[in-house]
């Protein structure tokens, strides 16, 4: 029987790293040695033993330094992939956990392929001891290559766990259980027997969705207004003036902001940006209080800061209209 295609982009992160010896699990991004997808592969050949895995390399870049640019190369080049590839069983996307979620959710919003799409990561550098980069690698092509995971949307694979992009999140900065999806849980499990998923994702997600980047140059500038005791709405009133058309507050929980914070908020809705409510608790519904309405406000159900920052920037390259956008944050 033959072995399911898969193609692995690599884009550098801790899975792509070596350090300076088994113990270095911590600071081994000075040793500034990052591997490309082919050499990944290398390193664990065991993948080979799951699927027929095609390396195409793209950029080592460290998570925190991506960006849109970025984005818009990866649905590029999923879609290319697709394309020239008919047997393709699915693709997966290595990554730097810093910002895998959110490229995982601009996937999910923008990526316009029939087959899975997985991002996988590792809290440990290949070069350490019992480093998880290597069976979360497995585990990720697994999923990519299961016909179950078809219709999923894009999924985040760490752990022996199966994610929705739009639910994860990571919440460790070093444990291996990192990334959870609050409230829900995970879809389901990649493990040596099955790929078992026991719940779906309801909300719409690629491929069909209203986004399309492939003629746009940026995004609409989104920013995110953090809120703390005594915040003042200097850093609201500075992103308005910096051109911002939307502005993310992550409030406290479940979606208030100090009242200096607020005003500033307000004054942006009355210049014509884009306001959105959601928390800064990391689960749980924002609601539209009678105050959020009368002051303009939208809400971002139970989207974290840093996706509600995507959908409202994707929003926005489709309708300046608030009745519009709110209806894209129920529906995504």
């Amino acid at each position: 029987m033959s072995k399911p295609k898969v193609a692995f982009i690599g884009t550098g992160g801790t899975i792509a790293s070596l350090g300076r010896g088994p113990l270095d699990v911590q600071d081994y991004g000075a040793a500034g040695n990052v591997m490309h997808a082919d050499e990944i592969l290398a390193k664990w050949p065991e993948t080979a033993l799951v699927a027929d895995v095609i390396p195409v390399r793209y950029r080592n870049i460290p998570s925190p330094a991506i960006g849109f640019a970025e984005w818009k190369g990866l649905v590029e080049l999923c879609q290319q992939l697709e394309k020239d590839h008919p047997d393709l069983a699915g693709i997966v996307i290595g990554h730097g956990t810093a910002t895998l979620e959110e490229t995982a959710y601009f996937l999910n919003l923008t990526v316009k392929v029939s087959i899975p799409v997985v991002l996988v990561g590792a809290q440990r550098p290949s070069s350490a001891l019992s480093s998880d980069a290597g069976m979360n690698l497995v585990g990720a092509i697994r999923v990519a290559a299961s016909p179950d995971a078809r219709g999923m949307g894009v999924l985040v694979v760490l752990n022996d766990e199966i994610h929705a992009a739009r639910e994860v999140t990571k919440t460790s900065t070093l444990r291996l259980q990192t990334f959870r999806t609050p409230d829900f849980g995970a879809l389901g499990h990649a493990d040596e027997d099955a790929v078992a998923f026991y719940r779906r994702p309801l909300r719409r997600h690629a491929p069909d969705t209203a986004f399309d980047v492939s003629a746009l140059d940026a995004l609409p500038r989104v920013d995110i207004s953090y809120s703390y005791a005594g915040g003042d709405g200097v850093a609201a009133r500075a992103f308005a003036a910096a051109g911002a058309r939307g502005i993310v507050a992550a409030g406290f929980a479940p979606g208030f902001s100090p009242p200096a914070e607020f005003e500033a908020l307000t004054e942006a809705v009355r210049q014509g940006i884009v306001v959105v409510q959601c928390t800064r608790a990391g689960s749980g519904r924002t609601f539209r209080t009678t105050r959020l309405q009368q002051a303009g406000f939208l809400t971002a159900d139970n989207l974290n800061p840093q996706k509600a920052r995507i959908l409202l920037s994707l929003a926005l390259t489709v309708t300046n209209d608030p009745v519009g956008i709110a209806e894209m944050f129920r529906t995504y």
